[in-house]
Protein backbone atom coordinates (compact mmCIF):
# COMPACT_ATOMS: atom_id res chain seq x y z
CA UNK A 1 0.00 0.00 0.00
CA UNK A 2 1.24 3.44 -0.90
CA UNK A 3 2.36 5.42 2.12
CA UNK A 4 1.89 8.86 0.56
CA UNK A 5 -0.87 10.63 -1.30
CA UNK A 6 0.28 13.02 -3.99
CA UNK A 7 -2.50 15.59 -4.41
CA UNK A 8 -2.70 18.69 -2.23
CA UNK A 9 -5.64 20.56 -3.70
CA UNK A 10 -8.40 21.46 -1.28
CA UNK A 11 -10.93 21.21 -4.10
CA UNK A 12 -10.39 17.46 -4.34
CA UNK A 13 -12.43 15.27 -1.97
CA UNK A 14 -10.88 14.48 1.37
CA UNK A 15 -10.84 10.84 2.48
CA UNK A 16 -12.21 9.47 5.75
CA UNK A 17 -11.23 5.98 6.87
CA UNK A 18 -13.82 4.70 9.34
CA UNK A 19 -13.71 1.36 11.17
CA UNK A 20 -16.01 -1.00 9.28
CA UNK A 21 -15.01 -3.76 6.92
CA UNK A 22 -11.85 -3.11 4.91
CA UNK A 23 -12.07 -2.48 1.18
CA UNK A 24 -9.80 -3.98 -1.44
CA UNK A 25 -6.32 -2.55 -1.93
CA UNK A 26 -7.03 -1.31 -5.48
CA UNK A 27 -9.98 0.82 -4.39
CA UNK A 28 -8.10 2.21 -1.42
CA UNK A 29 -5.08 3.01 -3.57
CA UNK A 30 -7.16 4.93 -6.10
CA UNK A 31 -8.81 7.04 -3.40
CA UNK A 32 -5.55 7.66 -1.53
CA UNK A 33 -3.81 8.87 -4.67
CA UNK A 34 -6.32 11.66 -5.28
CA UNK A 35 -7.14 12.69 -1.71
CA UNK A 36 -5.57 15.90 -0.40
CA UNK A 37 -6.43 15.14 3.22
CA UNK A 38 -6.78 11.80 4.99
CA UNK A 39 -8.77 11.64 8.21
CA UNK A 40 -8.76 8.42 10.24
CA UNK A 41 -11.19 7.65 13.05
CA UNK A 42 -9.41 6.59 16.20
CA UNK A 43 -10.88 3.07 16.25
CA UNK A 44 -9.23 2.36 12.88
CA UNK A 45 -5.80 3.87 13.40
CA UNK A 46 -3.95 0.66 14.25
CA UNK A 47 -5.33 -1.07 11.13
CA UNK A 48 -4.33 1.95 9.04
CA UNK A 49 -0.83 2.07 10.50
CA UNK A 50 -0.38 -1.58 9.57
CA UNK A 51 -0.99 -0.58 5.94
CA UNK A 52 1.75 2.09 6.07
CA UNK A 53 -0.62 4.91 5.07
CA UNK A 54 0.35 8.52 5.75
CA UNK A 55 -2.40 10.13 7.83
CA UNK A 56 -3.10 13.86 8.13
CA UNK A 57 -5.69 13.81 10.92
CA UNK A 58 -6.52 11.35 13.69
CA UNK A 59 -9.93 12.12 15.15
CA UNK A 60 -12.12 10.61 17.86
CA UNK A 61 -13.03 10.43 21.52
CA UNK A 62 -9.91 8.34 22.26
CA UNK A 63 -11.76 5.98 24.58
CA UNK A 64 -9.29 3.27 23.55
CA UNK A 65 -5.83 2.67 24.89
CA UNK A 66 -3.86 4.42 22.13
CA UNK A 67 -0.24 5.47 22.41
CA UNK A 68 -0.69 8.95 20.95
CA UNK A 69 2.95 9.93 21.39
CA UNK A 70 4.06 6.91 19.40
CA UNK A 71 1.51 7.70 16.70
CA UNK A 72 2.73 11.32 16.54
CA UNK A 73 6.32 10.15 16.17
CA UNK A 74 5.49 7.59 13.49
CA UNK A 75 3.11 9.85 11.52
CA UNK A 76 4.73 13.28 11.94
CA UNK A 77 3.31 15.68 11.00
CA UNK A 78 -0.17 14.61 12.11
CA UNK A 79 -3.02 16.60 13.61
CA UNK A 80 -4.77 14.90 16.53
CA UNK A 81 -8.32 16.09 17.18
CA UNK A 82 -10.02 15.08 20.42
CA UNK A 83 -13.83 15.03 19.98
CA UNK A 84 -15.35 13.80 23.25
CA UNK A 85 -19.01 14.60 22.42
CA UNK A 86 -20.86 11.32 23.04
CA UNK A 87 -24.02 12.61 21.36
CA UNK A 88 -22.39 12.26 17.94
CA UNK A 89 -20.65 9.37 16.21
CA UNK A 90 -16.99 9.75 15.28
CA UNK A 91 -17.92 9.76 11.60
CA UNK A 92 -20.39 12.58 12.21
CA UNK A 93 -17.67 14.52 14.02
CA UNK A 94 -15.29 13.93 11.12
CA UNK A 95 -17.85 15.45 8.76
CA UNK A 96 -18.17 18.44 11.11
CA UNK A 97 -14.38 18.83 11.09
CA UNK A 98 -14.18 18.87 7.29
CA UNK A 99 -17.02 21.37 7.03
CA UNK A 100 -15.19 23.63 9.49
CA UNK A 101 -12.07 23.34 7.31
CA UNK A 102 -14.21 24.24 4.27
CA UNK A 103 -13.76 21.02 2.34
CA UNK A 104 -16.52 20.74 -0.29
CA UNK A 105 -16.52 16.96 -0.60
CA UNK A 106 -15.35 13.74 1.02
CA UNK A 107 -15.05 10.07 0.11
CA UNK A 108 -15.50 7.53 2.90
CA UNK A 109 -14.24 3.95 3.13
CA UNK A 110 -14.53 1.27 5.81
CA UNK A 111 -17.93 2.69 6.78
CA UNK A 112 -20.00 -0.41 5.97
CA UNK A 113 -19.79 -4.05 6.98
CA UNK A 114 -19.07 -5.35 10.48
CA UNK A 115 -21.78 -4.09 12.87
CA UNK A 116 -25.17 -3.53 11.24
CA UNK A 117 -26.04 -0.59 13.53
CA UNK A 118 -22.87 1.24 12.51
CA UNK A 119 -23.50 0.56 8.82
CA UNK A 120 -27.08 1.82 8.93
CA UNK A 121 -26.12 4.91 10.93
CA UNK A 122 -23.21 5.76 8.65
CA UNK A 123 -25.31 5.50 5.49
CA UNK A 124 -28.27 7.49 6.77
CA UNK A 125 -25.97 10.26 8.07
CA UNK A 126 -25.66 11.47 4.49
CA UNK A 127 -29.06 13.14 4.75
CA UNK A 128 -28.01 15.30 7.69
CA UNK A 129 -25.14 16.86 5.74
CA UNK A 130 -26.98 17.26 2.42
CA UNK A 131 -26.44 21.01 2.19
CA UNK A 132 -22.96 21.18 3.71
CA UNK A 133 -20.79 18.44 2.25
CA UNK A 134 -20.82 16.19 -0.79
CA UNK A 135 -20.33 12.69 0.65
CA UNK A 136 -19.71 9.43 -1.20
CA UNK A 137 -19.35 6.08 0.59
CA UNK A 138 -17.38 3.33 -1.12
CA UNK A 139 -16.94 -0.35 -0.39
CA UNK A 140 -16.04 -3.38 -2.51
CA UNK A 141 -19.58 -3.73 -3.85
CA UNK A 142 -21.13 -0.28 -3.92
CA UNK A 143 -20.84 3.46 -4.29
CA UNK A 144 -23.43 5.29 -2.17
CA UNK A 145 -24.47 8.92 -2.34
CA UNK A 146 -27.47 11.18 -1.80
CA UNK A 147 -29.29 12.26 -4.93
CA UNK A 148 -30.08 15.88 -5.77
CA UNK A 149 -33.68 16.57 -6.76
CA UNK A 150 -32.65 16.21 -10.43
CA UNK A 151 -29.99 13.65 -11.33
CA UNK A 152 -28.64 12.54 -14.69
CA UNK A 153 -25.66 10.34 -15.54
CA UNK A 154 -24.54 8.02 -18.35
CA UNK A 155 -24.45 4.33 -17.41
CA UNK A 156 -23.84 1.13 -19.39
CA UNK A 157 -26.72 -1.30 -19.84
CA UNK A 158 -27.41 -3.71 -16.95
CA UNK A 159 -25.68 -1.52 -14.35
CA UNK A 160 -27.37 -2.26 -11.03
CA UNK A 161 -28.80 0.86 -9.37
CA UNK A 162 -30.64 0.76 -6.07
CA UNK A 163 -32.81 3.65 -4.92
CA UNK A 164 -33.05 3.61 -1.14
CA UNK A 165 -35.21 6.19 0.67
CA UNK A 166 -34.24 7.64 4.02
CA UNK A 167 -37.70 7.85 5.54
CA UNK A 168 -40.31 8.70 2.89
CA UNK A 169 -39.49 10.01 -0.59
CA UNK A 170 -42.30 11.24 -2.85
CA UNK A 171 -42.75 12.15 -6.49
CA UNK A 172 -40.01 9.93 -7.93
CA UNK A 173 -39.65 9.70 -11.71
CA UNK A 174 -37.03 7.80 -13.68
CA UNK A 175 -35.98 7.33 -17.28
CA UNK A 176 -33.95 4.45 -18.76
CA UNK A 177 -34.42 2.01 -15.87
CA UNK A 178 -35.77 -1.53 -16.37
CA UNK A 179 -38.37 -0.88 -13.66
CA UNK A 180 -39.46 2.71 -14.24
CA UNK A 181 -40.76 4.98 -11.51
CA UNK A 182 -43.61 7.33 -12.36
CA UNK A 183 -44.61 9.66 -9.56
CA UNK A 184 -43.81 6.84 -7.11
CA UNK A 185 -43.33 6.98 -3.35
CA UNK A 186 -40.67 4.92 -1.57
CA UNK A 187 -40.52 4.40 2.18
CA UNK A 188 -37.72 2.83 4.17
CA UNK A 189 -38.81 -0.55 5.52
CA UNK A 190 -41.93 -0.70 3.32
CA UNK A 191 -40.94 -0.12 -0.29
CA UNK A 192 -37.54 0.60 -1.80
CA UNK A 193 -36.11 0.61 -5.31
CA UNK A 194 -33.48 -2.02 -4.70
CA UNK A 195 -31.72 -3.86 -7.55
CA UNK A 196 -33.11 -1.88 -10.46
CA UNK A 197 -31.05 -1.90 -13.66
CA UNK A 198 -30.14 0.40 -16.52
CA UNK A 199 -32.29 -0.53 -19.52
CA UNK A 200 -29.80 0.47 -22.24
CA UNK A 201 -26.50 2.28 -22.65
CA UNK A 202 -27.14 5.96 -22.11
CA UNK A 203 -28.32 8.65 -19.74
CA UNK A 204 -30.31 7.67 -16.67
CA UNK A 205 -32.52 10.41 -15.24
CA UNK A 206 -33.96 10.31 -11.73
CA UNK A 207 -35.97 13.10 -10.16
CA UNK A 208 -37.87 13.36 -6.88
CA UNK A 209 -39.99 16.03 -5.27
CA UNK A 210 -39.71 15.41 -1.52
CA UNK A 211 -37.39 13.55 0.83
CA UNK A 212 -33.87 12.12 0.94
CA UNK A 213 -33.10 9.52 -1.70
CA UNK A 214 -29.92 7.47 -1.83
CA UNK A 215 -28.47 6.01 -4.99
CA UNK A 216 -26.34 2.90 -4.68
CA UNK A 217 -24.30 1.88 -7.72
CA UNK A 218 -23.84 -1.82 -7.01
CA UNK A 219 -21.79 -4.71 -8.37
CA UNK A 220 -21.23 -8.31 -7.21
Amino acid sequence: MSSHHIVKDDQEPALIIANGAACNAELMGQLLEWSPWIVVLDAAIERVLDLNIKVDVLLGDFDRNLDLEKIKERQYPIEIIHTPDQHKTDLEKAFDFLIERKFPAVNVIWATGKRADHTLTNITLLAKFRNQLKIVLFDDHSKIFLLPKNYQKWYPQHTTLSLIPIGIVKGIHSDNLVYPLQNDTLQLGYRSGSSNQVAKDGLVSITHEEGDLLLMECWD
